[in-house]
């Protein structure tokens, strides 16, 4: 010790050797294996851009929504702040295809995600024309947005962290065919061999420790554990409590190794409330939000420039009665058997009859036509129509009821052949397709069809319009013989056949329209053929089966 001061002859001021010490830090901890020197290649890191539709058939009012592709890294968190931050309190969905990455990060997201209270769903954003990568773009300039493109959930992942980040939304939606994997956590701790230098004085015999400066700092190596510690576990349990999510998302992760990943199935994830309904990508981002009464929040109107016009111009109707209005871009309701897909069901799937377009003089042949070739099965008819003409749909409804079926509104996506295609060759017999509820509309004739069914549903993000269209003795009388209030009847002479009133599902339910809140899941879901009794819409295909029959279309 070197004598520095002298103070009152009692005290000396020392100035303290060098001292060396070593200490273990925490370095980051991710789902996959990170270190200082090495770590998994995730892909290209997360990037957000806006999007707006390019359904063309939603201008100049289109649904507009934030994707975020890639790995979550350290800094992702900042560039999301800035993505916010451009979008001026504008609160759009956020449309989620990662494979994971950082731990710190996705909480830090999650938490942003809900502190700006918006919605988020796994999916994955085809791009029209301009691409985000892209140096120079000005495909899109002057039309109000940069980058236009669809949003789906085929193929879309979120992965290891981005499950956290998931959980930050207010509405959170995943789907069947986008896919969502958990593991156990890598946890990687740094050890660091630090020199500093310590001041202190010696009073009365004792040391003071006045200044401690780091003057070099020097890698002593690392090591990973894949055991997740009591401490990140506790702050992982409260981050989910704190989002809403049950502790069993939790306990999924802790229980699949780090080198495999654990896929949560729909059902799995609403029960602990990782998600908020069944729905998928659709239900943030279809073009019929910005048709709906009020339209959604992130709908977004860009009036058309003068040279324009043309593109935004729709045919005025032709004069005609309410109850054989025809839409010119909705053919004609044809009538297909559809199959359902899926790892949670194969071999035993559900089936249905999707019934889509507008209703003609034609229409319950067809369907008669069709319900012949299936002999005694009781499938449900999902439909999706703008309405049409009121007879047809009198006379279907009527079919429905004497086949004792059930009816759903929801739209049915075909996967791999479209039946209007001339080259579709459907598999089976049947097509293969999903049911989606959010972009599902039942208008006009469309709901005394509807009240035909057995069981009637129409999910919380179907729509269900109503007005007056003429006919009312015949159609009060046919609404009394399917149990049916008068409710809906008086709903319907409250708006004139120019408008229409879109119906709540608390409404429908109380005038006797639908028997019960539930979506067309509860009829086409891909767990349904597990439960006890098993539902006759159910059948089991064999993979060797033949599958040379021609596909139904009528």
């Amino acid at each position: 010790m070197v004598p520095w001061h002298r103070l009152n002859g009692q005290a000396w001021w020392m100035l303290g050797v060098i001292c060396l010490a070593s200490f273990l830090v925490m370095g980051h901890a991710a789902f996959a294996a990170n270190t200082e020197t090495s770590a998994p290649d995730l892909g290209p890191t997360m990037r957000f851009v806006v999007v707006r539709s390019s359904a063309p058939d939603c201008e100049p009012t289109c649904p507009e929504w934030i994707s975020a592709e890639g790995s979550i890294e350290a800094g992702t968190p900042a560039l999301f702040k800035r993505a916010l931050k451009g979008l001026g309190g504008r609160k759009l969905p956020v449309v989620v295809n990662s494979p994971g990455g950082n731990v710190e990060a996705a909480l830090a997201i999650g938490r942003l995600i809900r502190k700006n209270k918006l919605d988020i769903a796994v999916g994955k954003t085809g791009f029209t024309g301009c691409q985000p990568d892209a140096k120079v773009c000005k495909e899109k300039d002057g039309k109000g947005a940069r980058y236009f493109g669809n949003a789906y959930a085929d193929g879309a992942i979120c992965n290891s962290a981005c499950p956290l980040m998931l959980a930050g939304g207010i509405r959170r939606v995943v789907g069947q065919w986008a896919y969502l994997g958990v593991h156990q956590i890598t946890t990687t701790y740094i050890r660091t061999k630090l020199q500093y230098r310590t001041t202190y004085r010696v009073v009365r015999g004792k040391k003071k420790i006045l200044s401690k400066k780091v003057v070099g700092r020097k890698n002593a190596g690392s090591y990973k554990t894949y055991e997740m510690s009591k401490s990140v576990e506790k702050r992982l349990a409260a981050y989910l409590n704190e989002m809403g999510v049950g502790r069993a998302v939790l306990e999924t992760m802790k229980n699949t190794p780090a080198s495999s990943i654990q896929r949560l199935a729909p059902y799995d994830m609403l029960q602990t409330k990782l998600v908020t309904s069944l729905d998928a990508v659709d239900l943030l981002t279809a073009a019929t939000l910005c048709k709906a009464d009020p339209v959604a929040a992130n709908c977004r109107e860009i009036p058309a420039r003068a040279g324009d016009v043309v593109a935004y111009a729709r045919p005025a109707p032709a004069s005609v009665e309410p109850e054989t209005a025809h839409r010119a871009d909705v053919g004609d309701m044809r009538f297909v058997l559809v199959r359902g897909r899926s790892f949670l069901c194969d071999p035993n799937c559900p089936e249905w009859i999707s019934a889509e377009g507008m209703i003609s003089a034609q229409t319950p042949e067809r369907l008669r036509q069709l319900l012949d070739t299936i002999g005694d099965r009781r499938l449900p008819v999902v439909i999706n129509s703008p309405g049409g003409d009121v007879l047809g749909a009198l006379a279907a409804g009527k079919l429905i009821r004497e086949r004792k079926l059930d009816v759903a509104v929801a739209r049915t996506d075909f996967i791999g052949c479209e039946p209007d295609k001339a080259d579709c060759t459907a598999e089976d017999g049947v097509y293969v397709g999903l049911t989606i509820d959010a972009s599902g509309e039942c208008g006009a004739a469309c709901p005394i069809m509807l009240a035909g069914g057995v069981r009637r549903l129409v999910g919380p993000r179907a729509q269900l319009t109503v007005h007056s269209m003429g006919l009312e003795q015949r159609v009060k009388t046919y609404l009394k013989d399917m149990a049916v209030g008068p409710g809906l009847l008086v709903a319907m002479r409250s708006v004139p056949a120019s408008r229409h009133r879109q119906l709540e599902p608390e409404m429908m339910l109380k005038v006797g329209l639908t028997t019960g809140l539930d979506s067309a899941d509860e009829f086409t879901g891909p767990t349904i053929c597990k439960s006890e009794p098993m539902p006759e819409n159910c059948r089991v295909v064999s993979t060797s089966e033949v599958q040379a029959d021609a596909p139904v279309k009528l």
